[in-house]
């Protein structure tokens, strides 16, 4: 018999895992620093995920989002 809400308790379920995989990101890419590497497309994909929920918070910015993309991309080409 849980006390938590059904929904309350599955938001934070998946807040807890967000948070896992964000600080694990964190840890793996900690020596990196600014340079190129293999974990570069689960960086994009987490601004990807992190536009989302901007987006669907706050309203589209699509200009923004592709411009930040678009510096992620020239960032690579330029070590």
């Amino acid at each position: 018999m849980s006390l938590i809400k059904p929904k309350t308790e599955k938001l934070v379920k998946r807040l807890t895992i967000v948070a896992t995989i964000t600080a694990s990101y964190f840890l793996l890419t900690a020596d990196y620093g600014p340079k190129p590497n293999a974990l570069d497309p689960i960086k994009k994909q987490l601004l990807s995920a992190q536009n989302s929920v901007k987006e669907y918070i706050f309203g589209s910015k699509t200009e923004s989002q592709e411009k930040h993309i678009e510096k992620l991309d020239s960032n690579k080409d330029h070590p």
